[in-house]
């Protein structure tokens, strides 16, 4: 099933990313953390990308299981990084070969210790959506940042490379990892005010472990308030209860998010089925 099908309807929905193994010696464990989410059945999956395409028979190929073992709609991501017309041609058509019908167009992050120029034939996420709109009839996700892209020289730069992306083809938008709502929805309202009208999917990363905080502002530079860095400073000595601390928050973000209209949500699970299943059990009756 198509996202498109799935997202913009007054329904509430839940989805989870999982990453694919690094590494063959990888694949057994990480194959169990992601089909133990996909057992939970959200409402959709979606599978990372390694950089320079690194994981890209792995993200498939538990993009696939996802779908065909429980039948749980899935996502393929798909980066710019080292990344050819031809090479992305072949990947098409095995996505399309392994009844993938969704694909998260992105950039990607600049590898460290990638070998050349990581941007040939695609240098921004824009110019990868319009090629796979043109060679397979995919229905194309983009990623967008409620703080601003680091990247970016202003936050008005930011939502017209974003209105780009939309107009390449990109039918829904999921969004970095943020930790206070009121960000996202001043993002959205100047979204909306840019003239971007497709579904914008709030991702929301349950922080389990002190070290991970550290990590989520490395990545996205994202704000952590003030009480969220004393949930850490009390129970990040305590890993059980810095992963009931955190399911709990991310739990309060989402119910406020759904209280206020926004339907649908992603949650950045890193694999844990223990904390996908918590959130998923404490939103049991409002998503029902």
């Amino acid at each position: 099933m198509k996202l498109s099908d799935i997202l913009g309807k007054d329904e509430i929905t839940v989805s989870m990313e999982v990453f694919p193994p690094k590494t063959t010696s990888d694949y057994e464990s990480i194959e169990k953390a992601a089909f133990g989410v996909a057992a939970l059945n959200p409402s959709y999956m979606s599978v990372t990308y390694g950089a320079g395409g690194s994981t890209r028979g792995n993200t498939l190929n538990i993009a696939a299981g996802i779908q065909d073992r429980y039948n749980v709609t899935a996502i393929a991501h798909l980066t710019c990084v080292g990344a050819t017309r031809e090479g992305i041609r072949e990947e098409l058509k095995k996505m399309k070969e392994a009844g993938i019908e969704n694909i998260l167009a992105l950039r990607g992050d600049r590898p460290k210790d990638f070998d050349g120029e990581p941007f040939t034939d695609y240098r921004y996420a824009s110019e990868l959506a319009a090629d796979i709109k043109k060679y397979g009839d995919f229905c194309v996700g983009g990623a967008c940042y409620p703080e601003g892209h680091p990247e970016a020289s202003s936050k008005k730069e930011d939502i017209l490379n974003l209105k780009k992306k939309v107009d390449a083809g990109c039918e829904f938008l999921t969004t970095q990892m943020f930790f206070d709502n009121n960000i996202f929805y001043n993002f959205l309202y100047k979204v909306r005010d840019a003239g971007i009208t497709v579904p914008v999917v709030p991702g929301i990363m349950p922080i389990t472990r002190a070290n991970q905080v550290g990590n989520a502002v490395r990545l996205s530079g994202c704000n952590v308030p003030e009480r969220f860095k004393a949930i850490v400073d009390r129970f990040g000595d305590n890993p059980a209860a810095m992963q009931q601390a955190g399911i709990a928050y991310a739990t309060d973000q989402i119910i406020d998010l759904i209280a206020n209209g926004i339907n649908n949500i992603h949650v950045y699970s890193m694999n844990k089925p223990e904390v996908a299943g918590g959130i998923l059990d404490n939103l049991s009756e409002i998503i029902k």
